[in-house]
């Protein structure tokens, strides 16, 4: 299997905890060839953070994954706009609002990841998902467009791509927050499912690409 670069991160909005590093870290204890490293939600730390990950791991295959509360489904993104319009604060206190992610960069990166054959192959493990065509303006969206550019303009060989995942369980537990959910192991195996079939597949499925978000 190809070496893979995986990222979740560090809670925010006020949560404990945050699935998409505990999926990810999962992953990487039960795979060698899956490296982890937990971002920042920080809109001026995430992005060289990721560059030194890939600098570091210098992987042929990269999925950055974040929480999408409210989403009932792991849902790999399709494209990463070049806009930051923050909801509310990051970790850090900042709040960009209609800012680039890259000045003069692209409107927009397309993944390079074959998104529907991930979402077949999840489905097929038992797992709910679907294409999602909005990763957001947040951090989650800086983090796959800064990451789409990097790929682009100094890292051309490798390909890579964002996930969403749901809420985890503990975190819907208490009252007053009916959301979906899902266990962060099943998440884990999505993500395993998802290396294996973007590390295989180089052309994507021409079907719809079902349920979007």
């Amino acid at each position: 299997m190809a070496r893979v670069l995986m990222t979740g991160f560090v809670p925010f909005g006020g949560e404990s905890v945050n699935p998409s590093w505990q999926a990810v870290s999962l992953l990487a204890a039960r795979r060698d060839e899956v490296a982890a490293v937990e971002l920042p939600c920080e809109f001026a730390a995430s992005l060289p953070a990721l560059r030194r990950a890939l600098e570091e791991h210098r992987p042929d295959l990269v999925v950055c994954v974040g929480q999408a509360g409210g989403r009932s489904e792991v849902t790999p993104e399709r494209v990463a706009i070049n806009l930051i319009d923050a909801r509310i604060p990051d970790n850090a206190g900042a709040q960009p609002v209609d800012a680039p992610v890259v000045p003069d960069g692209p409107a927009a990166y397309f993944t390079t990841l074959p998104v529907k054959a991930c979402v077949a192959a999840i489905r097929a493990a038992g797992v709910p998902a679907s294409v999602s065509h909005t990763a957001g303006t947040y951090v989650c969206n800086q983090v796959f467009y800064g990451l789409m550019h990097l790929l682009a303009t100094e890292f051309p060989d490798v390909r890579g791509g964002f996930v969403h995942v749901p809420f985890s369980p503990e975190q819907v537990a208490g009252p007053g927050k009916p959301a979906p959910s899902l266990s962060v192991d099943r998440m884990a195996g999505a993500l395993d499912v998802l290396a294996d079939t973007a590390s295989a597949v180089t052309e994507d499925l021409a079907v719809s690409a079902g349920a979007e978000h």
